[in-house]
């Protein structure tokens, strides 16, 4: 008599079959069961906020790979926390002549690319949505730092980072708020002021020139104070990281640049009036000194100002969307 076999076990082996059915279909499909891939690993110190596991990994624009993870390395203390980002390079999208499709990006490869200014960026794929990819590419006469120890055991072969373009222009702005901030801007107009006073009365007010040079130093003052007073404004709103609808970027960006366009302006014309004055003024006399002093803490001022200026020319997206984000709030 024939034993019977049981239903349990018949629908043990059919559901194993659909799911290796599914697993081979997916597989096929996505091209995953003989795809040769490389893994690395990029260290980031700030935020990959817009990063994601998929996002892309392009080598001069091409895409030759994509995220594979992303983990977070916790400091000690107030260490700076680290994001290792592994990513995989898809070794049939890359070719070189004369060396082996495993070759063409394997560890020494890499190695050998790194000691000749290879690095890996954080770029916007869209300014609109936030997103972002790894960029590959060189960047030449930049620092080789790496987070792993060299000589290590390592499970990743390591890709230095670089800074992103928006980090680097607001730390440049932010050095020069710094400056603007050493500046005791009440205390250099009050000065300028004074000294104007003290000059009117040592030389003759009649003088056409000196006319001219203190009426143009009386204009400047409020003019001075008023776009000293905008610029602050604007400078707390990128510190606050404030955010800004997308209709008010043209308009937050033509006011800044126009009170720094006008403090400098303002401090050219300073400048070129205290010169002015210290021409008709003994040169040992005390107003001579502080004519000399406010010309010298006016320079320094307006030489701050116009660095801030072409920084933000060179990347105004940084005054506008404020500071990014670190991990731990640094």
């Amino acid at each position: 008599m024939s034993q019977k076999i049981s239903p349990t076990l018949i629908g043990a082996f059919v559901v194993g079959a659909v799911a290796l059915l599914v697993i081979g279909v997916v597989a096929f499909g996505s091209g995953q069961l003989f795809r040769k891939t490389q893994e690395f690993v990029l260290y980031f110190d700030g935020s990959v906020n817009g990063l994601h596991i998929g996002a892309p990994v392009k080598f001069k624009g091409v895409e030759i790979g994509s995220v594979k993870d992303i983990k977070l390395e916790m400091g000690v203390g107030k260490q700076v926390h680290k994001i290792p980002v592994i990513i995989e390079i898809d070794l049939k999208k890359v070719i070189r002549r004369g060396v082996t499709r495993e070759k063409a990006m394997d560890p020494n490869t890499i190695r050998e690319f790194v000691k000749q200014d290879l690095r890996g960026q954080l770029q916007t794929e869209s300014l609109v949505t936030g997103v972002l990819y790894v960029a590959l590419d060189w960047f030449p006469e930049t620092p080789l730092r790496f987070v792993q120890q060299p000589g290590g055991d390592f499970q990743y072969e390591e890709i230095p980072t670089v800074p992103t373009e928006l980090e680097e222009a607001h730390d440049a702005i932010a050095r020069v708020i710094k400056k603007l901030d050493d500046i005791d801007f009440k205390r250099l107009i009050d000065s300028l002021a004074k000294t104007s006073d003290g000059v009117g009365q040592l030389v003759s007010v009649n003088s056409p020139k000196v006319k001219s040079i203190l009426q143009s130093m009386d204009q400047a003052m409020p003019q001075l104070r008023g776009a000293i007073s905008d610029f602050r404004r604007l400078t707390t709103t990128v510190d606050h990281n404030v955010e800004i609808a997308s209709g008010d970027l043209h308009q937050t960006l033509t006011a800044a640049h126009s009170a720094i366009e006008q403090i400098a302006a303002t401090m050219k014309e300073a400048e070129t009036t205290i010169v002015s004055l210290r021409a008709t003024i003994d040169p040992n006399s005390p107003t001579f000194y502080e004519l000399t002093k406010s010309l010298r803490e006016v320079s320094g001022a307006a030489s701050s100002i116009r660095l801030l200026a072409d920084s933000l020319d060179r990347n105004p997206q940084a005054a506008i969307l404020g500071k990014p984000e670190t991990p731990g709030g640094k």
